[in-house]
């Protein structure tokens, strides 16, 4: 596995990383098979995918849990990456958006307990608490990172200005949001600012929650009881429609002589040296099939094919303020 700086200033991490949350939550099959999780953690770490994403809204709490039993007797084979702010612990640990420094407080003692660690390689603010400034929530970060409870901070779904804000108060070390083949809107704005900032990019989903592997074809391939299921671009009409992204990524997968699933990751992966996708599986063989991904080397013919794709039909979340990721 190749290997990157995550940022000017962050760790050196495998240029792939492993997503968790499937594992334990949202995803149909959650929490059905945890040691085939802990299975996958260890073959992850085994290939060179050492970047692991977590969070405390993940089960809530049990996705954390799951890593922390994982990595035993472990630790420094990984590089761990948690979040928080979803969760008012100030407030009877009920959900909702906190940012405060006594928030951040009590979430990084949680999630230190949890993972069973005394420290946090990178500690998100999983989304913006539009009532607490973010220099404060920053502020209160910076100290965690001098107390070396954390060893860097990063923020979750952050626009461009509340990323300079947090930067000037300490330099945060990454970002992450949704970034593939059918999310393209960080190319814009957000992927300038952070290499303006030397800050690191974590696209999440960038498998496109999974259509971008060609294995969703119809509404009924997803179980009710999968958040996809009511997604604006997997329901009936969206899904159809973009089934154009899938059958693209198809033509190319079939003359590199590769999976859709490696094209799609191949193509992130072109897209620059700082960036540090997290594709989520709770599957051996999946997580080994993404791996394939860090060998192929697409053409510039194919990668152009493929960024002339047009955008999907329908928004990225019901109500674009999504909790899960």
């Amino acid at each position: 596995m190749k290997t990157i700086h995550l940022g000017a200033a962050g760790p050196r991490i495998g240029r792939l990383g492993l997503g968790l949350m499937g594992i334990s939550a949202f995803y149909a099959g959650a929490r059905e098979d945890d040691e085939g999780g802990v299975r996958t953690i260890h073959r992850a770490l085994e290939l060179g995918v050492n970047f692991l994403d977590t969070a405390e809204i993940y089960g809530p709490y049990v996705n954390e849990e799951l890593l922390g039993r994982a990595l035993a007797g472990r630790r420094g084979d990984a590089i761990v990456a948690t979040k928080f702010g979803t969760i008012r612990h100030t407030d009877g640990d009920r959900p909702g958006l906190d940012g405060s420094a006594a928030n951040v407080r009590l979430s990084v003692e949680g999630s230190l307990r949890r993972l069973r660690t005394d420290y946090i390689d990178l500690y998100y603010q999983h989304r913006m608490d539009p009532d607490t400034p973010v220099e404060e929530t920053a502020g209160a970060l910076a100290e965690l990172v001098q107390e070396g409870k954390i060893r860097g901070y990063g923020l979750s779904e952050a626009g461009v200005e509340t990323i300079r804000r947090a930067h000037a108060v300490h330099p945060v070390t990454a970002v992450q949001t949704e970034y593939s083949l059918w999310s393209r809107d960080p190319e814009a704005e957000l992927l300038p600012v952070l290499r303006e900032l030397g800050i690191g990019f974590v696209p999440y989903s960038p498998l496109g929650r999974g259509f971008l592997t060609g294995a969703i074809r119809s509404v009924d391939d997803l179980r009710d009881d999968d958040f996809r299921k009511t997604n604006p671009r997997f329901v009936e009409g969206a899904l159809e429609q973009n089934l154009r992204i899938v059958e693209v990524v198809e033509e190319v997968a079939a003359e590199a002589e590769a999976t859709p699933a490696q094209v799609a990751l191949a193509w992130l992966l072109a897209q620059g040296d700082d960036i540090a996708p997290i594709p989520g599986t709770r599957r051996v063989e999946r997580l080994e099939e993404n791996v394939g991904a860090d060998a192929l080397t697409l053409t510039e013919a194919q990668l152009g094919r493929l960024g002339a794709l047009d955008a999907p039909v329908g928004d990225r979340y019901a109500d674009m303020t999504p909790l899960g990721r």
